[in-house]
């Protein structure tokens, strides 16, 4: 037990202290905290107020041009597309589209410009002078046949990359136009309105006994685990193989074996390198509910509702057993691979088949979130090699019956027992080869050594 533990300990300390390690476990969350701020960040940012100038011959169209460019209509558009997602807005939130929308709405401002009976030509001369010497920033001229099946407006911009600004003005002149052809028609436009309203539409999550459950995320953060876990287990994995090819090329592996049992020294190995992936693992989910967490508080400043998944203790839990079995599960396969190879490139040909077990079950997640009570999910979720990552998933979108999570530890648990047993036969001896990879049938020979 006590070499057991020296093993483990120097395992441990030798990934740990890697400033690969270090950078990669502090790198990620900062990076991932980067996707919160910058975009909290560009979006407070006030641009600079645009002044337009607009040609309207017919004189129609621009009066409703100018109100629809006002921050009250601003904000009236994003409430109605808002609610076409979102259905009912609350206070909060309408709020929040008032805010926002009276910052976009105030950067604009109108430059009155006469083209009178002016050529187009000369009209457009004179305003891209107004734009050079800076007396505008961007001019629109508007068709006076309105009517016309392919019309184009034309708007001319310095700012043209400004895509916040060209999207807002491109939906009010698309309003002013089909207001004016509305009146032109004598069609009302509030009853067009209201025959165009969508019809709300809401999703109602139903539990096994007919009660209502809300959705509150869990897809997503589902998703997220699923590729939490897979992350991890093949960075790891690979680590195993890695250290174990390293020891067997430098011949580390014949001292070692006179002072350890060969079982000690991969149990050792695998527990040491485990318990440095869940170092890893724990500070990636701190630093990850840490930035979910600052985001809500975020949103909740700004009075701004959103949908946090609610994760209780026991399915973190249940999230870190399975974690484990998979560490188990897969890491004994790599410590198999290296004890068969000689290098790491041909240990990296022999890598591809575990990876792809990984994207297997990483791709029965999609399957599973839609239904987590099928045939399939169930079993799916319980079969050795699939389960560390699938059945996370499935609790989180559903838990599933106590029996059915016993279940999948249990085959999991008699499978990592089995390959353990069939890796520490090919360690013993493979790790003492050189020179060549190990055929199948050496390998075969070597599990049936007494």
């Amino acid at each position: 037990m006590k070499k057991f533990l020296a093993v483990l300990k120097r395992e441990y300390k030798k990934v740990v202290f890697k400033w690969t390690f270090l950078i990669t476990t502090f790198l990620m969350p900062m990076i991932a905290s980067m996707f919160v701020l910058v975009p909290m960040l560009i979006f407070s940012i006030e641009g600079e107020e645009t002044r337009i100038a607009i040609v309207d011959r017919s004189g129609n169209v621009e009066k409703r041009l100018r109100q629809n460019l006002s921050p009250e209509k601003i904000a009236e558009r994003a409430r109605q597309a808002a609610r076409e997602s979102l259905n009912d807005l609350t206070a909060g939130q309408n709020q929040q589209l008032e805010n926002s929308s009276k910052q976009l709405g105030g950067q604009f401002s109108f430059v009155d410009y006469e083209a009178g009976s002016k050529h187009s030509d000369e009209v457009r001369h004179e305003l891209r002078r107004m734009v050079a010497d800076k007396q505008i920033d961007a001019f629109i001229i508007i068709p006076e046949d309105l009517s016309a099946a392919d019309l184009k407006v034309a708007f001319f911009s310095r700012k043209a990359g400004d895509f916040i600004v060209n999207s807002t003005i491109e939906d009010a002149i698309n309003g002013a136009v089909r207001a004016q052809r509305l009146a032109n028609a004598d069609i009302s436009e509030e009853k067009l309105r209201q025959i165009n309203r969508r019809v709300q539409f809401e999703t109602i999550q139903l539990t096994e006994s007919g009660d209502s459950k809300g959705t509150d995320g869990g897809p997503v953060a589902a998703f997220v685990v699923a590729m939490l876990i897979y992350i991890v287990l093949a960075i790891y994995g690979q680590a195993i193989m890695s250290a174990i090819v390293e020891e067997k090329e430098t011949r580390i592996s014949e001292i070692l074996f006179s002072s350890a049992k060969p079982f000690e020294l991969m149990m050792g190995k695998l527990v040491g390198v485990g318990l440095a992936g869940l170092t890893q693992l724990g500070i990636w989910i701190a630093s990850l509910l840490a930035i979910v967490s600052f985001g809500a508080a975020s949103a909740y400043m700004s009075d701004l509702e959103i949908a946090v998944p609610v994760i209780s203790p026991l399915t973190v839990f249940y999230f870190f057993v399975f974690f484990i079995l998979g560490y188990f599960i897969y890491a004994t396969i790599y410590a198999l691979i290296g004890s068969m190879v000689t290098s790491m490139q041909e240990g990296s040909q022999f890598a591809f088949p575990p990876i792809m077990l990984l994207l297997i079950g990483l791709y029965f997640c999609f399957a599973v979130v839609r239904d987590p009570n099928s045939t399939f999910a169930f079993w799916v979720s319980i079969a050795p090699f699939f389960a560390p990552i699938v059945m996370p998933v499935r609790i989180l979108s559903e838990l599933p019956p106590f029996w059915q999570i016993a279940l999948a530890v249990f085959l999991n648990l008699i499978a990592i027992i089995g390959l353990t047993w069939v890796a520490s036969r090919v360690y013993r001896v493979g790790m003492l080869m050189y020179g060549k990879r190990a055929t199948i049938p050496e390998v075969w020979k070597w599990i049936k050594q007494v």
